[in-house]
């Protein structure tokens, strides 16, 4: 049986189950459609559904607004539906509370990407991603309709209360080079894509760094969020020269607590995720960010992460120079085999 006609069946059975459960005809407030057919009409509810027939004029973001509260929720009923677009008189499945929030399939489980970038532009070099290429990447996602969420939305999602789009996901960068401003930005802006920037505090106004007027700009942009990536940029596994156990711990809680308190100083905004600098975390590390209240922190080891994942033990894949868009559309793990952790 081909999927789209599974999903007829399910709809009818659906439809039976809901006349069979209410005590009630649907209301009149729910029918809105007109005798041109232009608007759709509720055929059936309960607290969890509802079957919904679509109108003329309707779209998945119309109907999202509709009865779950945002066009941005679209993905819902387009995921549930397994359609992109809306076919007028054809029935929908409407879900009113997340059905799966875990991401489980029969013999799959989703997982969520997490791609890091570092700089764009510049000088030819495995960390620098041409703005060209950045480009073709963020074209491609929307194209292909991929869901680019907060990595922040992540969070529910490993809670097991939040569903997440079945192709999402995550944009992030490291270091905090002045190139995101001025390439990657604009890309952003294009899309309407958000992303997540970490920053090691000491290269705020450094260099090639971005200047605390870039940041507050970023963060205005209501697409960028700014979180932390160390003070220094030390290898936090790796001890210093003559440094003792109790020097270490403090020094690691340095580490933690002042790109935190800095940002959330001149940026007013909530620091509660962290990228380790080259990727690498110990339990001293760990210990050292619970302290510090993060909620997400995030590794370089590659692949997509379930809902079952360790909070501060993300994956995280690196994205290169020189990738060819085969080579990109090949990082994004949105599903594996099996369910067991």
């Amino acid at each position: 049986m081909r999927p789209r006609e599974s999903l007829q069946l399910i709809v009818v059975a659906l439809l039976g189950l809901l006349a069979g459960c209410s005590s009630s005809p649907p209301r009149s407030a729910d029918a809105s459609a007109g005798s041109d057919g232009a608007a759709g009409v509720v055929i059936g509810r309960s607290d969890r559904l509802l079957i919904y027939r679509p109108g003329r004029d309707d779209t998945l973001r119309s109907i999202a607004a509709q009865f779950l509260g945002g066009e941005a929720l679209d993905w819902v009923i387009g995921d549930f539906n397994r359609l992109s677009s809306v076919v007028p008189d054809q029935p929908l499945v409407v879900p009113l509370k997340p059905l799966n929030p875990t991401g489980v399939q029969d013999d799959r489980v989703q997982t969520v990407p997490i791609l890091c970038y570092h700089r764009f532009g510049g000088a030819s070099n495995k960390m620098s991603v041409s703005p060209a290429n950045f480009a073709a990447h963020l074209d491609w996602l929307a194209r292909n309709d991929y869901r680019v969420i907060r990595l922040s939305q992540v969070l529910g999602f490993l809670q097991g209360r939040e569903a997440l789009p079945k192709r999402s996901v995550v944009i992030t960068m490291d270091d905090g080079y002045e190139s995101v401003h001025r390439y990657a930005l604009p890309q952003l802006r294009k899309h309407g894509f958000p992303a997540t920037l970490f920053v090691y505090s000491d290269f705020i106004g450094a260099a090639d760094g971005l200047s605390w007027a870039q940041l507050t700009e970023l963060k205005a942009s209501g697409l960028v969020d700014i979180q932390a990536h160390s003070k220094t940029h030390r290898n936090l596994i790796e001890r210093l020269p003559g440094e003792t156990d109790e020097q270490y711990r403090q020094n690691l809680d340095v580490e933690a607590r002042a790109p935190r308190e800095l940002l959330e100083r001149r940026l007013s905004g909530p620091v509660r995720q962290y990228a380790y600098p080259f990727g690498d975390a110990n339990e001293a590390v760990l210990d050292a960010l619970t302290r510090q209240q993060y909620q997400l922190a995030v590794t370089v080891t590659p692949g997509g992460n379930a809902f079952f994942s360790m909070p501060l033990m993300l994956r995280r894949t690196m994205i290169f120079g020189d990738i060819d868009i085969e080579a990109f559309k090949a990082k994004l793990q949105i599903s594996r085999g099996g369910v067991a952790p």
